[in-house]
């Protein structure tokens, strides 16, 4: 049992799924609000990347790696240290298999469509972007 191990891929899991979260609520707001940032593609490519991940290995069927790790490294124990135990509940709920797999495909479907409503900047159009707001 390696307990510091599974804690730190622990926060990296949760890391993780607040990008996922987050990003695609961020975006949103941030395209409502001008946001530039929110428009990079790096950012937006990595996120869908992220979670049409996620969808797909629950699709499949497949149990997150990270889980798997993590289990591995606890030797099947809960986490003990303080943030660990509150990280964990944050991250882990009970609900059926189909729930999850309906979430992580609809929000795969949104982050798509998001992709399509809100589209990332190329370079050119940001330089051309900065050139016309500075002229």
């Amino acid at each position: 049992m390696q307990p510091l191990a599974a804690d730190a891929l622990l926060v990296l899991h949760f890391a993780i799924v607040s990008f996922i979260v987050g990003g695609l609520i961020l975006t949103w707001v941030g395209a409502g609000l001008g946001w530039r940032w929110v428009r990079n593609p790096w950012f937006r490519y990595g996120h869908l990347a992220a979670i049409v991940f996620v969808a797909l290995e629950a699709l499949l069927g497949y149990a997150c790696p990270l889980t798997v790790w993590e289990d591995l490294l606890r030797g099947g124990v809960r986490p003990e240290s303080f943030i660990a135990r509150w990280v964990y509940r944050l991250l882990y709920y009970r609900a059926p298999e189909w729930a999850f797999t309906t979430l992580y495909a609809a929000w795969a479907a949104a982050s798509l469509v998001t992709l399509y409503f809100v589209p990332c900047r190329s370079k050119a159009q940001r330089t051309c972007s900065r050139t016309s707001a500075e002229g």
